[in-house]
């Protein structure tokens, strides 16, 4: 468990030190690609999939929301992609005749799609 905790850790601050090298391009094709399906265009969860979930998909340009990006960069959006233990996403793609490709993330992946989210909610993009 302490191994893999000090792994996590050092994977989130290679993440968090590399956000200003980040590619907006690959971050929202990413976003387009894995994730509008539920959450929409405009991250407010209003794409055709956000109310066949249970809990529906979430508004993530709330302020809340906001604060938690902030507050830690990575960990939000990696701790979704790689959930370990979670099934919601791929339970919700199956019961509504949804495939998605698997995608092997890397690190530039995920600090590319956590950029690219931010920006979307701070309209910077």
């Amino acid at each position: 468990m302490k191994r893999s905790l000090i792994g996590l850790l050092g994977f989130l601050s290679l993440l968090q030190t590399s956000l200003s090298f980040a590619d907006n391009a690959n971050g929202k094709a990413l976003f387009v690609q894995r994730c509008a399906v539920c959450h929409g265009p405009d991250i407010k969860g209003t794409g055709p999939l956000a109310n066949k979930s249970n809990p529906p998909t979430p508004d993530l340009t709330t302020a809340a929301f906001k604060k938690r990006l902030n507050d830690y960069p990575g960990v939000i959006v990696s701790s979704i992609i790689l959930r370990p233990s979670g099934s919601l996403i791929p339970k919700t793609l199956r019961e509504n005749g949804m495939k998605i490709p698997p995608h092997a993330w890397s690190v530039n992946d995920l600090r590319d799609l956590h950029q690219y989210m931010s920006d979307v909610i701070t309209k910077k993009r």
